[in-house]
């Protein structure tokens, strides 16, 4: 490999593994590690096994980033670089991980909010290159979203990070770990659907370790009507979460991604008919509705895209 190629730094944090590599100007992995979350206890071990991957990266092609972007599930400080309270990574709140990664490796480094940098992914190679205004919407074991703005990733209050997965829909529905009952996540997100068909199935054929959302899809499409009932509840709460959504922002694309859009051919047509029937006050025939294209890279990519595309909150070795 020339070690002339521009590569930047990628970690991406997820609740089961963080994914470590180095990523192109075209947004393709050139080197990769993962490491299982569950072996990282705490911020210290984190930043330490981290380290440790990125250098065997760094190694195998003999190419020293420009910079490193970190994609971090759950509330994270993008402009501190401090990781929050986040349900799956309870030993790392209060961790500076962008300030200790960039002294370590001695690079500059920025994070961001995993949706946040998902959208970015999209926005630069996928499906929202060069739309004004672009959500992005994550349907997989929870719901995240990130919305940009001319390319920039909206912010709230202090830089926070909006929880659209989080807004209430039915204040009778279920607990959920936001504090809310009924909010969207809990509705139809992958848990959401095992949840619901594990409660409702009179006959107990799973267990909460037996079932997921492709067993679900593959169910429907054998053609049993209990799945069936399942996947347009599922459909019906997605269409809801996108046209409230929608009515609120009013986008110019909305790209969905995630594990669930792997049966998008068994609900999402009917979902997109159902929420634009109920954007009546917002021109919803103007949203666009496309399916993510980055899905098998999306982790490093986002990553990366948020080195390319983040340079305000970058921290300095």
């Amino acid at each position: 490999m020339s070690n002339d190629q521009e590569l930047a730094g990628a970690i991406d944090i997820g609740g089961t593994k963080v994914a470590v590599g180095l990523v192109g100007k075209d947004g393709n992995a050139v080197s990769r590690r993962s490491i299982p979350t569950r072996d990282l206890a705490d911020g210290n071990i984190a930043v330490a096994a981290i380290e440790s991957s990125l250098k065997d990266c760094i190694r195998e092609t003999g190419v020293t980033p420009v910079g490193i972007g970190i994609s971090c599930t759950g509330p994270v400080d993008p402009i501190s670089g401090e990781i929050g309270k986040v349900a799956n990574l309870p030993g790392w709140q209060g961790c500076r991980i962008v300030e200790e990664i960039a002294n370590r490796i001695g690079i500059q480094t920025a994070m961001e909010n995993d949706a946040d940098s998902a959208a970015l992914a999209e926005a630069t190679w996928g499906s929202g290159r060069g739309v004004e205004r672009f959500l992005y919407i994550t349907l997989s074991t929870g719901i995240g979203g990130g919305f940009l703005i001319g390319g920039s990733v909206y912010r709230g209050v202090g830089g926070s990070h909006p929880e659209m997965g989080h807004h209430t829909m039915d204040p009778s529905g279920p607990d959920c770990y936001c504090g809310a009952k009924g909010c969207w996540e809990s509705l139809a997100s992958g848990n959401a659907l095992r949840d619901w068909f594990l409660e409702n199935d009179l006959e107990r054929r799973f267990s909460l370790e037996t079932l997921d959302a492709r067993i679900i899809f593959d169910l429907y499409r054998s053609g049993d009507p209990f799945a069936e009932k399942a996947v347009k509840r599922l459909t019906f709460y997605v269409a809801l979460g996108l046209a409230n959504l929608t009515t609120i922002l009013v986008p110019d694309v909305i790209a969905l991604g995630g594990g669930l859009i792997r049966g998008s051919d068994l609900f999402l047509d009917r979902a997109v008919q159902m929420f634009r029937a109920r954007c009546g006050e917002v021109p919803v025939e103007k949203a666009l509705v496309r399916t993510a294209v980055l899905e098998e890279n999306l982790d490093l990519a986002g990553a990366a895209a948020v080195w390319f595309r983040s340079p305000k909150q970058r921290i300095d070795a």
